[in-house]
């Protein structure tokens, strides 16, 4: 699993509303990337509503919220729409984003992680417990002891 002070891998990963979404095109910006089992699951549902909840806070740190599980799009999607999200939910079904940030479970779902990245990039924390409010919780606090970096342009490519 990644750790504290590694770079973290692009990606790029179907959203719900047909857009594709790449880890780099958020260079200059925190960014909040959580991994969770199952969409539509009670734990899911508990954490992903809550950073919906709570994303005005994270918006106004200059930080971003993603979403990943290894469910399709279509589950994606109603996920997404029954959460009313306004964040996107990220659809790794080829598991391929999960091993390499290795937080694939041995079951085939995502171990329930978040990361938090700073502008460049790079990995400033990971949360990994079983209780879904407290990856929030603690992403929060990060959040709120970070300075609010400008918006800054794109530094090159993130690593592979």
């Amino acid at each position: 699993m990644l750790a504290v002070g590694d770079a973290a891998p692009d990606f790029t990963l179907p959203a719900p509303d047909g857009s594709s979404i790449t880890l780099s095109q958020y260079r200059g910006k925190y960014v909040v990337l959580y991994f969770y089992p199952k969409a539509n699951s009670l734990g899911c549902t508990i954490e992903t509503r809550e950073f919906q909840r709570t994303l005005p806070e994270f918006a106004s740190k200059n930080m971003v919220v993603l979403g990943i599980s290894v469910d399709p799009v279509g589950e994606q999607q109603r996920f997404a729409q029954r959460c009313a999200l306004d964040f996107p939910l990220l659809a790794d079904d080829r598991k391929e984003v999960a091993r390499r940030y290795g937080v694939l479970g041995f079951l085939g779902f995502s171990r329930r992680v978040t990361f938090v990245l700073d502008p460049r990039g790079t990995v400033v924390a990971v949360i990994e417990t079983p209780r879904p409010k407290e990856h929030i919780r603690r992403a929060l606090e990060i959040a709120r002891a970070s300075p609010n970096p400008p918006e800054a342009p794109a530094a090159g490519p993130m690593p592979r």
